[in-house]
């Protein structure tokens, strides 16, 4: 049987209720990816053993498993990148599972037409059912710049992602450091580099699972989070072409709106007066700084801790 040249990455922490759902979902594609590794980021759980399950129920996908202390989903995925034999990388995230033609479409898509990474349309699921996430409306609204569509509002759903494994490397990987919207901003990276080497496709081909609090949790968090990817992007964006005050003041009120309305939603109407009052103040913060940003993004995948490799 012929494997795709992927790797597909999984992390997982107490995820043994969904875990097999997703490597059921890589074994069933009708393009099958060379191998698929799960990191394990300290699970109390019995995750380890539900992934040790599969194994033998892979169709051929060789399944690696590595153990490691908690440090985080991007940790995670960057120890699996790190490990990874693929040229491309695929990520799947252990409560979401693809439909049976994403690597076959993803593949014809990106490698198709010489892009370094694409994405594509989903099915977000919850109590409710599922519906249609268009994603590809927001890349069409400016393909021809999609770091800057993304800069302003993320769009790209990281189980939806194929990339060259070269193009994450040279990028340092994910920033584990960051406790909210770390693959936002290694997309960002990524597409800072990859130029108009990027498109996402109409065919929604994963089965996202919504959180039941969705996007009105951890508001101040993600709000930080967003702020210090602000200001390191705000340093890319000074060397792309095009404006920089216009997009860089957009984005300071995107963060805060939504932050206002998140916290609107949970009735906490003090929190989101607090954020609407930080908002110039934080806006003048970052311009100050504005000069002096260079956009430079550590290596990442440099700093891995120890992790064990399990036998499967």
């Amino acid at each position: 049987m012929s494997l795709a040249d992927v790797s597909v990455v999984t992390p997982a922490f107490n995820n043994a209720a969904t875990i097999g759902r997703a490597l059921a979902s890589i074994a069933a594609q009708t393009v099958k990816p060379r191998e698929a590794i799960v990191v394990d980021d300290g699970s109390s759980d019995a995750t380890l053993g539900a992934v040790t399950a599969m194994a033998p129920h892979m169709g051929g996908v060789r399944l690696r498993l590595f153990r490691q202390a908690n440090a985080g989903a991007g940790a995670a995925r960057n120890r699996a990148i790190a490990a990874a034999s693929g040229t491309w990388l695929a990520f799947l995230d252990a409560d979401d599972a693809w439909l049976p033609e994403k690597i076959a479409r993803s593949l014809e898509v990106t490698a198709g037409q010489d892009l370094v990474m694409s994405s594509h349309n989903l099915f977000g699921v919850d109590a409710a059912g599922e519906h249609l996430i268009d994603s590809r409306a927001r890349w069409l609204a400016n393909p021809d710049a999609p770091y800057r569509t993304l800069f302003l509002r993320g769009f790209i759903s990281s189980s939806t992602v194929l990339v060259r494994r070269d193009a994450v490397v040279a990028v340092g990987g994910f920033d584990d450091t960051l406790r909210s919207a770390q693959d936002y901003e290694l997309w960002l990276a990524v597409l800072a580099e990859a130029g108009h080497r990027f498109e996402t496709f109409a065919d929604p081909l994963l089965r996202y699972t919504l959180a039941a609090d969705g996007i009105t949790s951890r508001i101040d968090r993600k709000v930080a989070c967003s702020l210090a990817i602000l200001a390191r992007h705000m340093g890319v964006l000074k060397r792309l072409p095009g404006p920089v005050l216009r997009p860089l003041l957009l984005r300071i009120l995107i963060v805060h709106v939504e932050a206002v309305r998140g916290h609107l939603a949970r009735g906490d109407h003090g929190a989101a007066l607090r954020q609407a009052a930080l908002l110039p103040i934080r806006a003048a913060a970052l311009l100050a700084r504005l000069p002096a940003a260079d956009g430079t993004r550590p290596d990442f995948l440099a700093r891995l801790g120890p992790a064990e490799e399990v036998p499967l």
